[in-house]
This record gives structure tokens, C-alpha cells and sequence, in this order.
């Protein structure tokens, strides 16, 4: 398919000054002459057709073209319409701006993101005449700074060159925002601000403070001229001698007690006055110690940093007067020098010192009586404790053969009176043994030589002993006893603690007629509180202090057998031994509450095994048994032997561990169980007996320490030995327990 042949060229119709309408005319009549020459045609002619059709096509296509241009024209004119309204409006807000930033009082210039002079007002630099004709827009930032700074009225810094200066701009440039104040011409001062605008440009902005620091100055001026009249009357009221120098080392300020200290007429002292003529008239009046002179004080005035103050004491009249020279720097070089009269300082320094030398021998004479009567009072205390301890280790003695033996009756055939009587001893034998152990506890505490060993101390198995040891007694009494159980783990002493509760509990007891006796444990914050509660007749305050003292009971009725006293004493003492808190809380009628407070262990230790009830000895169960007994005390050997045997067992007794060993090496015989006192006389003690046993027999042999020394030195020979103990008066229950138990 052949394409359509594109329009004719016709642009050679026209000229190019022709308008529109005459473009339009000149086609016109071209399309009348080609309609009639088609019309003059012959009618088989089809040439004039197609020619006629296309001048008609022509004509179409220049009526199009005709409509768009003048469309095209139009918009044009909307346009530049438009154009030239925004450019009037443009140049009217610049003139506006110009106009409103002329107005502002400060001086203003712009400058777009390339650091390039927008606009500026008149005021800009105003105080800068020989450079204001160059500000113009397009001025450069860089070259703006170099400008500013060959004014001849741009005041620089102290130690500033022009250089430094615009290093200085260019470097505060770089911040977003900052201020300073800078001098201009004779005593004029500006504020030059620089602020970022949000498309990087910047706004400088200067605005005259002159009259602002004129006036900032004189007021300076006048609160110098007071601070100078109140620092005068300051001076003029100190009882020193004092004088103010300057930097140049000129006389600044002073006092009147100066020149009265120096004996200077005062028209000698004038403001001004060099410091080397106030220094002679020093070196002329006093005497400096040890061959000094006045040069240490001009040393020190002329050094070039004073870090330390100066002080020295000097003498006039023959030393009758004492002065005190200090000296001290003060802010801008200078320094503040003061004389101070000390003579009735220094005398009362030499009259005290006379009178401590006088009481420290006083104080020696009356040490060293002090130190005889301590050491008589040490001496006479030890032997008091060497007293106790013998005469309790004496008395434990045959009543842990009185306790054997009446044990021994009990299984002897006889009436019920004798019972009765037997066991009416036993209760007084068991009071005199608590009588003694209490004698013997409080002895040990009172001399200082107790030693405690703080660990962990489970109290479940504590509270579960003290509940079988108490129980019964209670129930003689006909009152509840109740031991609420526990599994608190706290850091004390196992002994002691426990000799704590079983004094608390015993006196609860002891002191209740009716009602019960409460132990429990509870929180009070991070601590645990060991209660004993009673519901006893209660305990006057009065009374609340007296009852820890020793001896001291309450109730006239109390008798002997009930003890001595000296329960509470022992609890109180071994309660501040141990670091527990103990507190009281009672009333008449309301009954008694005892707390010790205690502190939790972090690590819970292995729990103390519950000891079984000791049951009544039986002679059948364990016959054919040897224990090897070692004691130098012939009536307590014999009470124990005869106890022994009838419980069923072979008895070896002998006196020392020289004979138990010689024995066993005789006979060759093996032990079961070995029970050995301590102190056997002049060889070998009962450590010494067990260790060399155990060392023939090997670490299986059941075996027991026995003794009434309680010191703290056997306990730990024993503990450290793997020995354990069993204390005088021996009771028929632990020795029951130690052979028929697990031993």
C-alpha cells in the first residue's frame, strides 16, 4: 500500500511580513481560482478534480494549523501576563525586604549556602567607615574577613594579630550559632552574632552594646568603691596588722594596727609605698629564730608562682613579744601579708605545757597503781577461776560416783519408800550438778577465757533435742510444752546456743504454775527471733535488770534446789559472747517473752543427727562386752564398775594409761569400748591414753573421753583428736547411750 504523498510546500505564497489575515486572504482567493478552473474543465477530465480535492485539503490543514497558533499566541500572552505580574510582585517584596531590614536596628547581612554576600543594611559594619563602600553583594565570607580586618577602627584583642583574628572568625564560623562581643572605633563595643539558616546560609547580626558595658563598668566602678570602703572598715576591725600589695608589689590597702604593730607614723605608710620599705622596717624591729632574716620574706614575695602560703614567727623586746608573719597570694599577682601578736598565746602554750608535764607524771604515777592493782586483781581472779575449776573438778568426782551408784540401787530389789528415797536423791544430786555446771559457766565468762566457734547450727535437730529433754519435766508440772519445729540454719556456737535455750526454757518452767510454755522462731526483717514465751506471773519492770544479775532470784520462797541465780546471768553473758540480741518483755500477770535474735546462715549445713531416747539399761543385750575403763579416782571406778558389770559387760578398771597399755600388752585383749578419764596423775593424760590406743587397735575402737575440766584448751585437743567427750558427773543415760547405741 503506497503511502499518502505529504502536503506542498506553500511557503513561497507568503512573505514573511505578511500577518495572519493577509496569509489567510492570499489562500482564499487561491482556492476561488482553483475552484474555477475545475468548473472551466471538461467533465472527463479528472485531473482539475484531484487538484480541486487537494486545495480542499489544503485548506483544512491551514484552518488547523491557524486554530492551534492562535491558541499558541494566547497562551503566550496569559503567560508573559503572569510573568511580568510575579516580577513586579518579586521586586516589590525585594524592596520591602530592603526596606524592612534597613529599618532594623542592628546591623544585618546575608550570606547564601557558597558563603557569597546576599544583601546587607546600612547599620552592617556602620562602625567600620573606611570599609563600607566595598560591602556588596557577591562578596565573598573569606573575603568579607579579610576586609573587617585591615579596618584601621576594627580593635583587636590583647595579643591578637589581624591574622589571629580571621583564624579566629573562620574557626567560629564553622559553628551553628555563637557570640561575641568585639571593640570598634574609640571605645565602641558591638555583639556579633552568626546564625545557620536552614539551607546553609548565614545571618550575621551586629548590635552595639556601648552604652551597655559604660554602664556595666561604672556600676563595677562603684561596687569597687564599696568593696574598697568596706574592705577598710574590715581591715580597720581585725586585731592583726595587715597590708595588701599589688602584682608590682606596691602597697595596696592597710590597716592601722600595721603601722601600731611596726611603730610607724602613719604619714610613713602611703598607698603606693614599695614593698622593700616595709620590709626593712621588719627587719630592723624583730628577730627572726635560728639566724634567719627578713630575706626568707622577700624570697617568697618574689617568686614567680607562690603555691605555698608563708609563715614565721619573730620576737621583739627580748622575746617578751611574739608575732606571727603570714603571707598569702591572692588572685592577679599580688598578696595579702598580716601581723598578729601571739605573746599571750605562746605563754599560755608554755604554762599548758608545764601542766601537761606535771600531769603526765601524775598520770604515770597513777598508771603504774592503776597497773599493780589490775595485776593484783588479775592474779587474785585467775586464782578464783584455778579455784573454781579445782574445787568443781573435786566435787564432780564422787558425785559422778554418788550418781552411779544410786543408778546401780535402782535395780536392787527393795520397797517402794526406798525408791522413792533413791530417787529424791537422784533429783538433788541432778540439782547440785546444775548448780556446779552453772558455777563453772559463769566462771568461764566472767574471766574472759570462753572461746566460741561461730558455724552453721541447724535448729531443727537443736528445737527437737530441747523438746525430749524438757518434755517430761513439763509434764510433772502439768503444763503444755509446746517446740513449734523448725529448719532455720543459723551462724552461731552449737554449745553455747543450746546452754542458752535450756536456761530460757528452764526457767520458763520453773516459774509457771499454770498454762504452758511457748518456743517458737519467727522473721522480724532479714533476722530470725528465738522466742521463749511462759505464761508466769511476769516480771515488774523494776525488776527486768535485776533478774540477769548473778544470784539474784525472784521470790523469797525460792529454795536452794531451784538453783542459784545464776541461769539469766549466764544467758545474758553468752548472748553478748555470741553477738545475739537478747530483749525481754513482761508485765505482772501477763506473762514473760524472752527473744534472741539470731543471724541466718547463707549455706544450710548437714543436720545434726536426733539422739535415740536413752531407754533404761538392760543387763541381757549386749553381755559379753569388754570396756576398758581408766580412771585414778578408786570410788568412782568402783561406783562405775559395779554398773557396768550389771549391765552385762566385762569390766578391765586400772589407774593410769601407763597400766592400760602394760595390761593390754599382757593379756593381749581386745577392748569393745574404752572410757578413759583425763587427768590420771603425773604420767600420761586421757588424749594421750586414747591416741596411743587408737594407734593399736585402729580408728574403729568405740572410745570416750571422760572428765569434769571444761576449759576450752581440752575441748579443742579433743575435737582436733577426733575424740569425743563425755563430761563429769558422768550420767547413766549418756553412758547408756554410748554402750547399747550406735556409740
Amino acid at each position: 500500500m503506497s503511502q499518502a504523498a505529504p502536503p506542498p510546500d506553500l511557503s513561497f505564497l507568503f512573505h514573511a511580513e505578511d500577518t495572519l489575515e493577509r496569509r489567510n486572504e492570499k489562500l482564499l482567493q487561491i482556492a476561488g481560482a482553483l475552484i474555477r478552473q475545475v468548473e472551466d474543465m471538461p467533465e472527463d477530465h479528472g485531473t482539475g478534480y484531484a487538484q480541486f480535492q487537494r486545495a480542499a485539503m489544503l485548506e483544512d490543514q491551514v484552518r488547523a494549523r491557524t486554530q492551534d497558533l492562535e491558541r499558541a499566541l494566547d497562551l503566550l500572552n496569559t503567560t508573559n501576563t503572569r510573568l511580568a505580574a510575579a516580577n513586579r510582585e518579586t521586586e516589590a517584596a525585594r524592596q520591602n525586604l530592603a526596606a524592612a531590614i534597613e529599618t532594623v536596628q542592628e546591623g544585618f547581612a546575608l550570606f547564601d549556602p557558597d558563603d557569597v554576600m546576599v544583601m546587607c543594611n546600612s547599620r552592617f559594619n556602620a562602625l567600620l567607615p573606611d570599609i563600607l563602600d566595598r560591602l556588596r553583594p557577591g562578596l565573598g565570607f573569606d573575603a568579607y574577613l579579610e576586609l573587617a580586618a585591615s579596618s584601621a577602627h576594627l580593635v583587636m584583642p590583647e595579643g591578637m594579630s589581624p591574622a589571629d583574628w580571621v583564624q579566629m572568625r573562620r574557626k567560629r564560623h564553622a559553628e551553628r550559632h555563637f557570640i561575641l562581643t568585639q571593640g570598634m572605633g574609640a571605645d565602641r563595643w558591638m555583639q556579633i552574632s552568626e546564625h545557620r539558616t536552614r539551607d546553609g546560609g548565614t545571618v550575621i547580626l551586629q548590635t552595639e552594646v556601648t552604652d551597655l558595658l559604660r554602664r556595666e563598668r561604672e556600676e563595677r566602678g562603684r561596687m569597687l568603691d564599696d568593696q574598697a570602703l568596706i574592705l577598710r572598715a574590715t581591715l580597720e576591725h581585725l586585731k592583726l596588722g595587715v597590708c595588701i600589695f599589688d602584682a608590682r608589689l606596691h602597697l595596696l590597702g592597710w590597716n592601722d594596727k600595721l603601722t601600731e604593730f611596726l611603730t610607724l607614723p602613719r604619714t610613713r605608710v602611703r598607698q603606693g609605698m614599695q614593698f622593700d620599705q616595709l620590709l626593712a622596717q621588719v627587719q630592723q624591729q624583730f628577730v627572726f629564730p635560728h639566724g634567719l632574716s627578713a630575706h626568707r620574706i622577700s624570697d617568697w614575695v618574689r617568686r614567680v608562682r607562690r603555691r605555698d602560703s608563708f609563715s614565721i614567727e619573730v620576737t621583739r623586746e627580748g622575746g617578751a613579744q611574739v608575732f606571727e608573719i603570714f603571707a598569702q597570694e591572692v588572685p592577679g599577682g599580688g598578696f595579702v601579708m598580716s601581723f598578729d601578736d601571739v605573746s599571750a598565746e605562746r605563754r599560755a602554750l608554755e604554762d599548758l605545757s608545764r601542766a601537761n608535764e606535771t600531769l603526765e607524771a601524775r598520770v604515770t604515777e597513777r598508771t603504774l597503781e592503776l597497773e599493780d592493782a589490775l595485776s593484783r586483781a588479775e592474779r587474785a581472779n585467775a586464782s578464783r577461776a584455778r579455784f573454781v575449776a579445782a574445787a568443781s573438778h573435786d566435787l564432780l568426782q564422787p558425785l559422778s560416783a554418788a550418781t552411779l551408784y544410786l543408778t546401780s540401787l535402782q535395780h536392787e530389789p527393795m520397797g517402794e519408800r526406798a525408791q522413792k528415797t533413791i530417787s529424791k536423791v537422784q533429783r538433788s544430786l541432778d540439782s547440785v550438778e546444775g548448780l556446779l555446771s552453772a558455777l563453772l559457766d559463769i566462771s568461764r565468762l566472767e574471766s574472759g577465757y570462753a572461746a566460741v566457734t561461730l558455724e552453721p547450727v541447724a535448729l531443727g535437730p537443736l528445737f527437737r533435742q530441747l523438746r525430749d529433754e524438757f518434755a517430761p519435766l513439763a509434764a510433772r508440772k502439768g503444763l503444755e510444752l509446746v517446740i513449734r519445729p523448725v529448719e532455720a540454719v543459723v551462724i552461731s556456737d552449737q554449745v553455747y546456743l543450746r546452754r542458752i535455750l535450756q536456761n530460757l526454757i528452764s526457767n520458763a518452767i520453773r516459774y509457771t504454775a499454770t498454762g504452758r510454755v511457748f518456743v517458737g522462731l519467727r522473721r522480724r526483717g532479714a533476722m530470725w527471733l528465738a522466742e521463749v514465751r511462759d505464761s508466769g506471773p511476769g516480771i515488774a519492770p523494776a525488776d527486768q535488770e535485776a533478774i540477769f544479775r548473778e544470784f539474784h532470784r525472784l521470790g523469797s520462797g525460792a529454795s536452794a534446789a531451784e538453783g542459784l541465780g545464776l541461769g539469766l546471768a549466764i544467758v545474758e553473758r553468752a548472748a553478748s559472747l555470741l553477738g545475739h540480741p537478747l530483749s525481754l518483755r513482761s508485765a505482772p500477770g501477763c506473762g514473760s517473752t524472752f527473744a534472741l535474735t539470731l543471724t541466718p546462715a547463707i549455706d544450710a549445713p548437714v543436720e545434726l543427727p536426733t539422739p535415740a531416747p536413752a531407754e533404761e539399761p538392760r543387763a541381757d543385750e549386749q553381755s559379753g562386752l569388754t570396756l576398758l575403763l581408766v580412771e585414778n579416782d578408786a570410788e568412782l571406778s568402783r561406783a562405775m564398775t559395779e554398773l557396768l558389770e550389771k549391765w552385762g559387760l566385762t569390766v578391765l578398771d586400772v589407774t593410769s594409761g601407763e597400766a592400760a597399755l602394760d595390761l593390754i600388752a599382757e593379756t593381749e585383749v581386745e577392748p569393745d569400748l574404752c572410757l578413759v578419764d583425763h587427768q590420771l596423775g603425773e604420767g600420761m593424760d586421757g588424749l594421750a591414753c586414747l591416741t596411743a590406743l587408737r594407734m593399736r587397735f585402729g580408728p574403729d575402737l568405740r572410745m570416750r573421753l571422760v572428765t569434769a575440766n571444761r576449759s576450752e584448751e581440752v575441748q579443742n585437743r579433743a575435737r582436733d583428736l577426733g575424740i569425743e567427750v563425755m563430761m563429769k558427773p558422768v550420767a547413766p543415760r549418756a553412758l547408756n547411750a554410748f554402750i547399747f547405741g550406735a556409740g
